[in-house]
This record gives C-alpha cells, structure tokens and sequence, in this order.
C-alpha cells in the first residue's frame, strides 16, 4: 500500500522485474519524467534504464507517455499499468508523470530509496492498474527558516520529501521578527543587519531564559534560483513570504526610518511571539516594499506571492501622527484600518506584475482586501467566512495542520507550541472543505498544507520527528478524500515505515 492512497488501485497477476537490460521509453515532455526517474533510481540500483529505440519501450521496458486525455487525469493525474512485460505510466501533462514517477519508487522494494548501493534485492514491481488524480490542487508545507536560519541542502531534501508524497507546494517563510534571510540589492543591510541577532528564546513566548547565542543566516540569490530550479524539476512550487506590515522588526533594525518613531534604533529581536513593532505607513515605506518585492519575483516564478498579513499590532500608528494623519486623509475611521489599506496597495503592485497576492487570515472581520487568496489558520470556521466574501482559500488550521505543536502529552515529547495536542489522527482528519459548507465555498478551496514554525526547531532531526509522520497523514487527505484512517491509512502507514527509514528520516524524540 502506498501513500497517499490512490484513486482506484487494482492488483493483477505477476511482477516486472527490472534489469540491467531494462529500456525506459520517453518523447518530447516526457523526457524530464524518464530522466527523472532513471535519476532517483540510479544511486540505490544502479540500473542504467538506457534509452529504448524505436517508438516503443516493448517487452522489458518502461514507457512514460503523455497521451491521456485531461478530462479524465486532470493536469496532475497519471495512468499506470504494471505487467510481467512492460511498465506503462500515461499522463495528460508532465505533472501527472512527476506523481508516477513517485508511485514507481513507492512499489519498489523500500531499498530503493537509499542513496548508495544496494547489492543483492530484486528491483521488482507488483502487477498493478491505477488510475490517479488529486483531489485539491494545493497540497503543501511551510517551513519558517527566519525563526531558525536552515541551509539550502536542508530545502533541497524537503523538496525531495514533499514530492515523494505528492505535495507540491513548499512554502518558503523567508522574513520574520527574528530574522531576514533573502538578500536584497537595493537593502543589503536587510541580510548584513537583519539577518543575525544577538541571541535566541530558550522557552516558549514570555520565557526569560535565553541562550546568549548569536544565531543568523541568509541565503545567496543563486541558492534561492538553484532551490526554484531543483523543486521545479520534481513538481513542487516554491512560494515566497516576505511578512509586512507586522513581523518586521528585522528589516526594521536594518532599515530604521521605515518604522513609526524617527530617530529610534532596534535590534533583530530575540523573543518569540507578536513583536509590537511594525511598518510604517508613508509613502517611502510602500516603495520598499515594492522594491523588496521586485527583486523577490525576480527570483520566485510563483503565480502566488505570501505577504504575510497576520498579527500586526496597530498601537504604533494609533501613537503615530504621521499614522494617524494618513487614515484622516484617507477617511478612515480610525488607524487600525490602516492595515486593509496598505494590503490593498501591496495586492494592486503584485496584481500589476501578474502575480497573486496571498497572505494569512486570522480571523472572519472581513478587512482583507478581495484580490487576496487567504490561508486562514486560528479556526477553520475563518475558512468559510473567507470564502463567503469571495477570497480563494488554502486550509491551514492549527489544530490539525501546525506541526510545531506536540504529537502527544508524553514527557519525552520536545518542546512545541501550547494550548493544543496535534496528534496524528488529528491531521488526518484534516477536511479542508467540511461537508456543511455550500457547494459555492467549497469551490473556492484551492487545498491545504502543514506548517512548521521554526522556534523550537534547530536541526534537521527535530524537523523529521515532528514532520513525520503526521505530513504523510496530510499528504494522504490532500489527495485522496476517501482514505479512511483505519481500513486504508493505518495500514499504509506500516509499509510506509520502512520507506521512511530508507529516505534517512528520523522518527525517534530527538535529543
């Protein structure tokens, strides 16, 4: 059994046994998909999958076609049919192969998974028919690496991950309080100055034991360009987020004079939580951020551009006169409603450019400018609001999609988040779209995705073990709305394990 579980999945008599004389067939598009594959498959068999002549795999072969019509596959659905003779995996577009591909892997013995040499196992396929297509086009991950700075190998493996359980989404959390980790050329001190702090929270927000570490980190731009291309090459969309108006204190430690207080200065802050310093709201303020977001979409060919949105305190524009004089001018009824309007204008930039605005929604107000597609994240009833006014929605409630909350109330559990237990049965029963929505909210969710805040995560081990493996429980329900978590994901979850522990994820509590 593999996970996610596929659409209609049949068992047919015998296996194909591949060999070193094994042929792997592909034209046009297809290539990238057999390349791919020959690719994933090389360290562990050593198969070398050469080429077949002619304009067919024939018996002994591997075949990758893109001749499927789409009204029945979807852009992202795939047809396989395993046989004593042949392999054939059939797609509409090359997405759809990019998901057989993975499907192959999971057949495989789980040996075929390591990156080094595996003497000795028979490289064989189950006879098997499947037709597959996802259920949501959104399936994904954020991972916060401005809590705590991660290298690119750290994403390029993510990336890996994610696309072997068919989520095609990594959401990139590049901009927080604590940390900016994308260079800019226009504000190179957004890395030199904003990119380290002097230290970092040891507790949960409001601790007051911190570990006296300098901690920091940023990426190059070619590293950001490698990381687009790599996901690319597997299906996966690398979403940016730069956070604005609020979570800014790093760019303002950098750049003070895009805050609400002239002449004050700011470290990178060190605390977790709400930071109750934001962006101002004058006009140099809104170039910046045009400016920033110039150079990210330059880097990032993501139809979707996250500007965070969420958790911006307005008490420094209620102080502010500069603030208070541009929500008069406006006719606002007050500064607070300041944080529509500079959303408003940051949406008509990224619609400008032909890019979609996307940002988080933590609550049902109602203050998001239309344009944005939302990812509401506090309460899942947030959800249903959003889509009632017309928003576009990506499902992200805490309860059952934060992975920095802990797995159970054991006492060998690390640290996460409190005031909630997000067990596995709990990500599973993930519906992003609930049976007592209409018909016409239910249209407007594009999918859904976990998230991996990063205070408490510092190594890759700690982000395995709190990663896995509740993201296949996601994984499985994002695609597939008919897993039932006993008859269907359970068991899955068994011959997933050794699967797992060949991909070099840690599962056991980490020290």
């Amino acid at each position: 059994m593999i996970i996610p579980k596929p659409g209609l999945l049949a068992a047919t008599s015998g296996a194909f046994l591949l060999g070193p004389d094994s042929t792997l067939h592909a034209d046009g598009e297809a290539r990238a998909a057999a390349d791919l594959l020959r690719t994933l498959l090389a360290p562990a068999t050593g198969l070398p999958l050469a080429p077949a002549a002619g304009t067919a795999a024939g018996p002994g072969g591997v075949h990758l076609t893109l001749d499927a019509p789409e009204h029945d596959l979807g852009a992202e659905g795939y047809r396989l049919t395993v046989t004593p003779d042949a392999v054939r995996l059939d797609a509409a577009r090359p997405a759809g192969l990019l998901h057989g591909v993975q499907t192959l892997r999971q057949l495989l013995p789980p040996q075929a998974l390591s990156d080094r040499p595996v003497p000795g196992v028979p490289w064989q396929l189950p006879g098997v028919e499947i037709t597959d297509r996802p259920r949501y086009a959104w399936r994904g991950m954020m991972v916060d690496v401005a809590r705590h700075f991660q290298p690119l190998s750290f994403l390029l493996r993510t990336v890996d991950l994610l696309a072997f359980h068919k989520l095609n989404v990594l959401h990139l959390h590049l901009t927080d309080d604590q940390g900016w980790r994308m260079p800019i050329e226009a504000y190179p001190l957004l890395t030199e100055v904003g990119g380290t702090r002097a230290r970092s929270m040891l507790g949960r927000a409001g601790s007051t034991d911190y570990d006296d570490r300098p901690h920091g980190g940023s990426y190059t731009v070619e590293e950001l360009r490698e990381l687009v291309r790599y996901a690319a090459r597997l299906g996966v969309t690398v979403v940016p987020e730069i956070e604005m108006p609020g979570h800014a204190r790093a760019a303002l430690a950098a750049y003070p004079h895009l805050g609400n207080v002239p002449g004050r200065r700011l470290d990178v802050w060190t605390d977790w939580g709400v930071c109750e310093n934001v962006l101002g709201v004058h006009d140099e303020v809104l170039e910046f951020c045009r400016t920033v977001l110039g150079e990210v979409l330059d880097v990032f060919p993501s139809p979707y551009i996250h500007v965070g949105g969420d958790e911006c305190p307005t008490t420094e524009w209620e102080q502010s006169p500069d603030a208070r004089r541009r929500a008069a001018e406006l006719g606002l009824a007050a500064p607070k409603e300041l944080h529509g309007w500079f959303l408003g204008r940051i949406g008509e930039y990224l619609l400008s450019q032909g890019r979609r605005p996307l940002c988080w929604a933590e609550d049902s107000s109602g203050t998001l400018p239309p344009e944005f597609t939302v990812m509401p994240w506090r309460d899942a009833d947030h959800g249903l609001a959003a889509a009632r006014r017309g928003h576009d929605v990506v499902m992200a409630p805490h309860r059952s999609t934060y992975l920095d909350y802990p797995q159970s109330d054991a006492p060998t559990e690390p640290l996460g988040q409190a005031g909630a237990i997000v067990d596995l049965r709990a990500v599973h029963d993930n519906e992003p779209a609930p049976a007592h929505w209409e018909p016409a909210a239910t249209a407007r969710v594009l999918g859904t995705q976990a998230q991996l805040w990063s205070e408490f995560v510092t190594t890759a081990e700690q982000a395995d073990y709190l990663a896995f493996p509740r993201l296949c429980a996601l994984a499985d329900r994002a695609w597939n709305p008919s897993s039932d978590w006993t008859t269907d994901f359970l068991p899955a979850l068994r011959d997933h394990g050794p699967r797992l522990t060949a991909l070099g994820i840690n599962r056991t509590t980490p020290r």
